[in-house]
């Protein structure tokens, strides 16, 4: 499985963007997708989790009723709406895909199997 995420850019505190990450190959369905990211000289936190039927969805607190994830399998698509930003949602979001996830594991980097490039997301005053 190849990720391609994109819909980054510059905003302004309040302000959404939407994130998109195209997976290649035929068996999307079968990975339940996150999205992480990694802001300037930290580490790489947990965003986003949802299963591959997008029945179940799973979000780090600090952005729990600001972003949504979900997901178009006819699309090979997952996405990541982000309302309301704030400056400490800068960072590099990845998105990553994983086969053998379950509920206690979602939040778990190490637990993916793919990952994509990274796209940046600033949030500005």
């Amino acid at each position: 499985v190849q990720l391609q995420a994109s819909g980054g850019g510059l905003v302004q505190t309040g302000g959404s963007l939407r994130l998109s990450c195209v997976a290649s190959g035929r068996t999307f369905s079968s990975y339940a997708m996150g999205w992480f990211r990694q802001p300037p000289g930290k580490e790489r936190d947990f965003v986003a989790a949802i299963r591959w039927s997008g029945g179940s969805t799973y979000y780090a607190d600090s952005v729990k009723g600001r972003f949504t994830i979900s997901r178009t399998n006819a699309r090979n698509t997952v996405y990541l709406q982000m309302n309301s930003l704030k400056l400490e949602d800068t960072a590099v979001y990845y998105c990553a895909a994983g086969l053998r996830l379950i509920a206690s594991n979602m939040g778990n980097q190490y637990a993916y199997d793919y990952w994509g490039q990274g796209t940046q997301v600033t949030v500005s005053s």
